[in-house]
């Protein structure tokens, strides 16, 4: 699992206005809100997940102790469904980890409709959460890395420059998130 900070949101799909998010009636922390949306897709047989989200985080993926509330609770789950990417997002809760934990609750609701012999229906269902597909190359994307640790640098100079909140396209950004993803797993 990788965490892409700052939340890159789907293109195209529309937010909720901040005056109507709103406290939800979950009981959960933000670590164990990832567990849990990362326990489904695995569950779902997904590969590759990527939690996007507005917290800054610690190398172990909890957030920072001198972390405020941010004011973008929003939060965007990608990864391969079937060798499709696709992407879950959510802003309705006023909460990151709210809105992460009704992600994982979605993904476990579609995993019943497979479950209970409906699976042509899921195929359907995700037709709408496709996402940008991923780069062709990922090496060439990282300027060939020799390293992980290479690979991470050129991500995080190459992301300032291409985030859509910097003046870049949700395309560069998402083919960094998925060249940094296929990095992760060679390295």
């Amino acid at each position: 699992m990788t965490e892409a900070y700052p939340l890159y949101w789907p293109e195209g799909r529309p937010r909720t206005p901040s005056w109507r998010r709103q406290p939800s009636r979950f009981s959960t922390g933000f670590g164990a809100a990832v567990n849990l949306v990362i326990a489904e897709l695995k569950l779902l047989g997904a590969k590759s997940a990527v939690v996007s989200t507005n917290v800054a985080l610690r190398r172990d993926g909890l957030p920072l102790a001198s972390a405020k509330r941010v004011d973008d609770a929003g939060v965007a789950v990608y990864f391969l469904y079937k060798n499709r990417q696709t992407c879950f997002a959510c802003d309705r809760w006023n909460k990151v980890e709210d809105n992460i934990y009704a992600i994982a609750k979605t993904i476990n609701a579609m995993r019943g409709i497979e479950r209970w012999g409906t699976g042509d229906m899921v195929n359907a269902a995700f037709a709408g959460f496709t996402a940008l597909p991923a780069p062709e190359d990922w090496r060439a994307a990282l300027d060939n890395p020799r390293s992980l640790a290479e690979a991470a640098a050129t991500y995080r100079r190459k992301m300032r420059e291409h985030h859509p909140d910097a003046g870049g396209t949700h395309a560069a950004a998402s083919a960094l998130n998925a060249a940094i993803e296929q990095a992760r797993e060679r390295f």
